[in-house]
């Protein structure tokens, strides 16, 4: 196994995880946040790869204008969306812009 350490974490997980840490079950959350690859191919197309994947990362890690920032954007209108303090009813696309997201929405109005 190949351990890449990388520090995302998205808003509703950050809450979420502050809610449960230090409970029984969940003493994995006082670790970094890491990406454990597995692979069973030859070591030149997981060495190519592991590059590739490390080069979206880094793309992903790379600050952001708060004005060009999409995913941060996306994140705080779901995170709105959750606390029911935003109505999904403005012009903006529906759905998730962000590809660490699964677009969970209206979780509490049953949207």
């Amino acid at each position: 196994p190949v351990f890449v350490p990388i520090f995302i974490s998205t808003i509703f997980l950050a809450i979420k995880e502050e809610k449960v840490r230090g409970r029984p079950g969940y003493e994995h959350l006082n670790d970094p946040l890491h990406i454990l690859i597995e692979a069973e191919l030859p070591a030149n197309v997981i060495e190519t790869r592991l590059r590739h994947a490390q080069e979206v990362i880094e793309e992903l890690l790379k600050p952001v204008d708060e004005s060009q920032d999409h995913y941060k954007r996306q994140q705080l209108r779901e995170l709105a969306l959750l606390n029911s303090g935003l109505r999904d009813d403005s012009p903006h696309p529906s759905g998730s812009a962000s590809p660490f997201s699964s677009g969970i929405r209206g979780t509490k109005t049953g949207q």
